[in-house]
């Protein structure tokens, strides 16, 4: 579907929410629903069909929950706003012992 900009970002002992997380962007509204529907199609067709999904009815910003990947699909404008890359990639500051 020509998904611009993807991004994986490995969130293994940083979250228990999931392992991995895509982030990739759309050109427009129309183009993140399709993204959309394609990744939720193949995931229907690989045995994965249980994903759920928030953000369709207006697709600036479409979160897939797959269990152990999450997938956030933007449009551009969007993702610079929440800028989920630059959170989830830093590297949280260490806990130091006096």
């Amino acid at each position: 579907m020509k998904a611009e900009n993807t991004v994986e970002i490995d969130l293994a002992g940083k979250t228990s929410l999931a392992d991995t997380m895509i982030v990739t962007s759309g050109r427009s509204n129309r183009h993140v629903g399709a993204i959309a529907d394609r990744i939720l199609q193949d995931l229907k067709d690989k045995g994965f069909g249980n994903a759920r999904v928030e953000g369709l009815p207006t697709c600036d910003w479409v979160l897939i929950d797959a269990g152990d990947v999450l997938v956030h699909i933007f449009r551009p404008e969007v993702r610079g706003f929440y800028n989920l890359e630059k959170m989830w990639s830093a590297d949280r500051p260490q806990d130091h012992m006096a």
